[in-house]
């Protein structure tokens, strides 16, 4: 069963999860859920729970056919930069340059309960720290500054208003 993805100004959003104490059926069928919805997006590569409304330490990824889940996850290491277009199904239609670390060493659970380590670089690194900020109440607004933020608001504004004309998703280049 495919769940709605929550947008921006919903309050679970802006919540921190709660860590998984007990892996069991529920979370199982809450990954089957997880990937249904992101399959039924346009566009997604990753989503994590807060995204459809459960408060759970708990994101999955599709990226070249491999269906990935991290349960609990941290970013341990961090190195580098980098400044890349980064996009949110919870921010639907709105890309902005997001300036975060190049490089990452991920830890958390696998689905069988195991600590896994994942090191990662440039697009997988941003997904893996974009979905630890979903896990801790943040959006790509909140890494941005204020006048960026004022910038994006304002854009997301145009996006979703009931007035707007449809259009082709924009990338802001962020001063």
């Amino acid at each position: 069963m495919a769940y709605e993805i929550r947008t921006f100004g919903d309050p679970v959003l802006k919540t921190n999860a709660a860590p998984i104490t007990e892996i069991d059926g529920k979370i199982a069928r809450l990954i089957d859920e997880m990937f249904d919805t992101l399959y039924t997006s346009d566009n997604g590569i990753g989503l994590a729970a807060p995204q459809i409304g459960v408060q759970k330490q708990i994101f999955i990824w599709e990226v070249d056919d491999e269906e990935m889940v991290i349960i609990n996850p941290e970013i341990v290491e961090s190195s580098g930069e980098l400044l890349f277009d980064e996009g949110c199904l919870s921010l639907p239609g709105l890309y902005a340059e997001i300036l975060r670390p190049k490089d990452v060493l991920m830890r958390g659970l696998d689905i069988d309960g195991n600590v896994i380590e994942i090191e990662a670089t440039d697009l997988m690194g941003r997904l893996f720290q974009h979905e630890i900020d979903h896990l801790h109440g943040m959006l790509m607004f909140d890494r941005m500054s204020p006048d960026q933020r004022r910038e994006a608001l304002a854009e997301y504004g145009r996006i979703t208003s009931n007035q707007a004309a449809p259009r082709a998703p924009r990338r802001l280049k962020l001063k």
